[in-house]
């Protein structure tokens, strides 16, 4: 009786081995370059130029940023392009050595970096200086050129002279009145002194003739000003006001036989 069963289980497997057949095995096969159709070759030619042309700006806008960095590290962070020279024109009142010292621009420092308007400034603060400027001169080079004050006048202090500009600027001292400058005497000179402002605009204003004849322009006070001629003569100038006025009409006044001409007010002149 138990062969009978074994026989009909083995069947089955066999029967329900026999509907799954046989296992199935898969292969990688490279297809040639045949086996594509020309027209997806082209395709995907096409698609890779896009890719090219879509990534190259940012390739090229990475080389330039990268080429850009270098040289911003190379001007600004090393003394590869560093201040070698301090160049100074137009100075003679002062020294080259003076005016690189005002400057205060270290050796090797990067010329891109430097302040050329905080430079200029401290080479202006310089008494004889009037103005500076201060310009990069590549690789390595600082250039300062300096425009020195014109003297205008001199002020006795004491037993030497200043010598003031057109500003009233006191930028030297001599212990001679030099030849040539007209003495302009006030107590205290100075840019900001009413009284060395209102002598100046006198100076100013005379005629080649009358400074021909000048020994000396006095500010006693602000509406005290004369001048003092050769020969002892004396122009009674009173305030600075009408310069232009009262120096035509000194100088049309030369001629005559007088020692004091007063024009304080030139449209009534005394003289005696």
């Amino acid at each position: 009786m138990s062969p009978g069963p074994a026989r009909g289980r083995t069947a089955g497997a066999e029967s329900g081995g026999g509907r799954r057949g046989p296992a199935r095995r898969w292969h990688l096969v490279r297809a040639g370059t045949d086996a594509v159709p020309p027209s997806t070759r082209r395709f995907m030619a096409r698609a890779r130029q896009r890719r090219m042309r879509a990534a190259l700006p940012w390739a090229v806008g990475a080389g330039v940023l990268a080429l850009a960095g270098l040289v911003a590290w190379t001007v600004l962070g090393t003394g590869l392009f560093g201040v070698r020279e301090v160049r100074v024109e137009g100075a003679d009142l002062v020294s080259a050595v003076q005016v690189r010292e005002a400057a205060g621009v270290p050796d090797d420092h990067p010329l891109a970096t430097v302040d050329l308007a905080g430079a200029a400034r401290r080479v202006a603060g310089l008494a004889p200086v009037e103005r500076a400027t201060v310009t990069r001169d590549w690789p390595g080079t600082l250039v300062v050129r300096v425009v020195e004050r014109t003297p205008a006048a001199v002020v006795p202090q004491g037993e030497a002279f200043a010598v003031v500009d057109r500003f009233g600027v006191a930028f030297r001292s001599l212990p001679e009145q030099p030849q040539g400058l007209p003495v302009v005497r006030v107590g205290r000179p100075g840019p900001d002194d009413p009284g060395t402002r209102a002598g100046l605009e006198v100076l100013a204003a005379l005629t080649p003739e009358l400074r021909a004849q000048l020994v000396e322009v006095n500010v006693a006070g602000l509406a005290r000003i004369s001048l003092r001629l050769r020969e002892g003569r004396t122009v009674i100038w009173g305030d600075a006001t009408r310069a232009g006025d009262k120096a035509r009409v000194a100088t049309a006044l030369l001629g005559r036989k007088a020692d004091t001409i007063d024009v304080s007010a030139p449209e009534v002149v005394t003289f005696k």
